[in-house]
């Protein structure tokens, strides 16, 4: 690895670390934030959900301006957005400022992640980029899982608040050394899809509003059915409109690559199942356990400990055999590892009933994501490396976001023991998913080619 890749390589895990991290460091605060700031299952939902809103529904459009206007000035534009917003979330007088600091912290957050990863794909190839997206994936991940631990310690020894000033460190760090990367901006001449981007986002916002709101109104209160309805719709008109529009923000050729098409209806599910549960066991743990943050957030920390040792690993071997069987096997054991915590009781013994699930759910954990993410990105043509990057995570971040909306009809107004198993199965159900789907769908292109160099 030359030094240049060395220093893309460090910058895309730092900016990506800092999206990453706050999407989940959140979590374990939700309950001191509500104390603090008042409200009900539904604040918390739409604290966690404005952030993945916003992230998710602009991120395509984000990707494009990657391609358009270069990867490194659309990454510092995001660490500079990034940054504001969670000063503006760290000094939140109400709940309702909260969110909307949130959902711009999403923006800031849509614009880090497919420049980062896209600096990658452009300056790897081969094993190299197999081993450098399983090395950032491997970072990203521990970010994602890490965050609880991380809050936890913060809340109880500080304020929540902290947990969004404190981002203000890693971002400054990043911005000094992205200032420093010597990498051409190299741009294209295609023209940004607004129209899109606006129904993409309202759809969004219709249909996670109805599913968010529906345990206080009722499916048959207009006020649920017209946002849901209206949501549905829009989201068609915006798959038509994609497939008719010169320069989509979701380009439909992407998905005639097979890995392409068949890793992102995997990480609907893979993404769905790992949001619900690391939104439910940290809050779980608080609001019926009585564990206080830290332990809360402690108790996520083996996924955390496997995925930083073994994702690399994983992600060197599905470049060297494929990534077939981990995208397959990886996901079933996620989903045992969640079927053993149905054991649980409301006073919980984390070593018997949950350590044991958890173990399995960060093996397997380990073992999906870097050949997932490999897989989506290798057959991608490199100039369109942002797009495709961006629709990956598009796709992962949209399903955590509805999947955590759903958590409401699972559960109704309050997470107690029952509902919390009904959340393990539900989880379960969409890793088995995830892992059939891949088993069905997902090529070895790494042996075909070997196999077949012509081709």
């Amino acid at each position: 690895m030359s030094g240049l890749q060395r220093q893309a390589l460090g910058i895309s895990i730092l900016a990506s670390f800092v999206a990453f991290l706050d999407g989940s460091v959140v979590n374990v605060a939700l309950p001191a934030i509500i104390r603090h700031l008042g409200g009900g299952l539904a604040i918390q939902q739409w604290i966690v959900d404005a952030y993945l809103l916003t992230l998710g529904s602009l991120i395509l459009l984000a990707g494009s301006l990657s391609d358009i206007f270069g990867r490194k000035r659309i990454l510092m534009a995001g660490l500079l957005g990034f940054g504001t917003a969670s000063i503006l979330c760290s000094i939140a007088p109400t709940h309702n400022f909260l969110i909307i600091a949130r959902g711009l912290q999403g923006i800031g957050g849509a614009l880090l992640v497919p420049s980062s990863l896209a600096i990658i794909i452009s300056n790897f190839s081969g094993k190299e980029q197999g081993k450098a997206i399983g090395t950032w994936t491997a970072w990203t991940g521990i970010s994602f899982l890490i965050g609880p631990l991380f809050g936890g310690y913060i809340v109880d020894a500080f304020s929540w608040r902290l947990i969004f000033a404190i981002n203000i460190i890693p971002i400054a760090v990043c911005i000094w050394l992205l200032a420093r990367l010597k990498v051409s901006n190299n741009t294209s001449k295609l023209k940004l899809d607004l129209t899109g981007a606006l129904l993409c986002s309202l759809g969004l916002f219709g249909t996670v509003f109805a599913f968010i709101e529906q345990p206080n109104y009722g499916w048959l209160s207009l006020a649920i059915l017209s946002p849901l309805i209206t949501g549905i719709l829009l989201l068609i008109i915006f798959v038509v409109y994609e497939s008719k529009v010169p320069n989509p923000m979701l380009p439909p050729s992407l998905f005639s690559v097979r890995n392409f098409s068949a890793g992102n209806i995997s990480t609907v599910a893979i993404y769905g199942g790992l949001s619900v549960a690391t939104f439910s066991v940290v809050i779980f743990l608080q609001e019926v356990g009585g564990y206080s943050a830290f332990y809360a957030g402690f108790s996520l920390l083996p996924i955390t400990i496997i995925m930083f040792i073994l994702s690399p690993q994983f992600g060197k071997l599905a470049g060297k055999y494929g990534p077939r069987l981990f995208m397959t096997a990886g996901p079933a054991l996620a989903g045992v590892g969640f079927l053993l915590m149905t054991m649980v009781k409301t006073h919980v013994d984390y070593p018997t009933e949950l350590l044991p699930g958890i173990l399995s759910f960060g093996l397997g954990l380990s073992m999906t994501v870097a050949p997932l993410t490999s897989a989506v990105l290798a057959d991608v043509d490199k100039s369109h490396s942002g797009i495709a990057s961006a629709v990956n995570n598009a796709i992962s971040r949209i399903a955590g976001l509805i999947a955590i909306a759903v958590i409401g009809v699972i559960v109704g107004s309050k997470i107690n023991i029952v509902g919390f198993k009904h959340e393990i199965i539900f989880t379960a159900v969409l890793l088995f998913i995830g892992g059939i789907s891949s088993a069905i769908g997902i090529r070895n292109t790494t042996r075909l080619k070997a196999a077949n160099p012509g081709t």
